[in-house]
């Protein structure tokens, strides 16, 4: 048996230049690239060798994957597993990865930029706005193709308050806004709605919670959309204490008049 890898590479959100260099770099070293047409910018496979095989998974379940990763292991072979955005989320990889070990083939996985992190770059947002919210829900809407465990409905999340980020929704765009209010959001907080983000045909449209039905709809959008939500989206005038004269750390002295101050406000 060969020693062969295989490299499970996070490919960003769609645009090719927002490959890390680690992810160019391991599809540059492949034998075999495969990649999912539906998801994955084909910029992405220029990084590719002129003799390596391309194969488009968007057509195939595991087991038609499962052949290349034998060949691979027997061979000694290279495999880049290109997924779209970041492979630890919604990724499929814990699975393969099973196979992988089951074949004796070394495992690499590289993060990719997730296109919640896009959109927000998109729209120049920070999504931990100081003293409005510190915490990033991601999760996706129950009822969909893999069952959600117990505790992790949209409902459950939204009573937190916390900024949302929501994929493989837009289908059931209804049902999403329905759960959102019925967790406590209020019908005026901000929405943000991405499609294709990063690629040629983006769309970013704002909305509120109230109208996020209506407006998914009216731009016909049922896949490759993401949902940000919360009312940090659109909260501006608060600061970080990080950078604040009167904080200190390990490489910079506080000024003691603004630490005073600093104190003081905390209190």
């Amino acid at each position: 048996m060969g020693t062969g890898n295989v490299v499970f590479v996070g490919a960003g959100p769609g645009a090719a230049d927002l490959l890390t260099l680690r992810a160019a770099a391991a599809i540059a070293r492949a034998d075999i690239v495969v990649w999912a047409a539906s998801l994955v910018h084909p910029d992405v496979l220029a990084h590719a060798r002129a003799d390596a095989e391309i194969v488009d998974s968007s057509q195939l379940p595991m087991e038609g994957v499962l052949p290349l990763y034998e060949r691979a292991a027997r061979d000694g072979l290279t495999v880049a597993r290109v997924h779209s955005g970041d492979p630890a989320l919604w990724g499929a990889v814990g699975e393969q990865i099973a196979e992988c070990e089951r074949l004796g083939l070394a495992v690499e996985i590289v993060p990719g930029v997730s296109a919640f992190s896009a959109l927000a770059a998109a729209e120049r947002l920070e999504l931990t706005v100081p003293e409005v919210n510190q915490s990033v829900i991601l999760t996706r809407l129950e009822g969909g193709k893999t069952p959600m465990p117990a505790g992790e409905s949209v409902r459950e999340f939204a009573a937190h308050g916390s900024t949302m980020a929501i994929f493989l929704s837009a289908a059931r765009s209804k049902q999403l806004q329905d759960e959102l209010l019925a967790g406590g959001y209020p019908a005026e907080t901000p929405v943000i709605v991405g499609y294709q983000v990063s690629w040629p045909d983006e769309l970013i449209v704002r909305c509120t919670v109230g109208t996020l039905e209506e407006t998914t709809k009216q731009h016909k959008l049922w896949k490759h959309t993401l949902f940000l939500v919360g009312r940090g989206l659109d909260a501006h005038g608060t600061r970080s204490h990080l950078y604040h004269p009167g904080h200190f750390h390990g490489f910079r002295r506080a000024d003691r008049v603004a630490r005073r101050a600093l104190k003081g406000a905390s209190q």
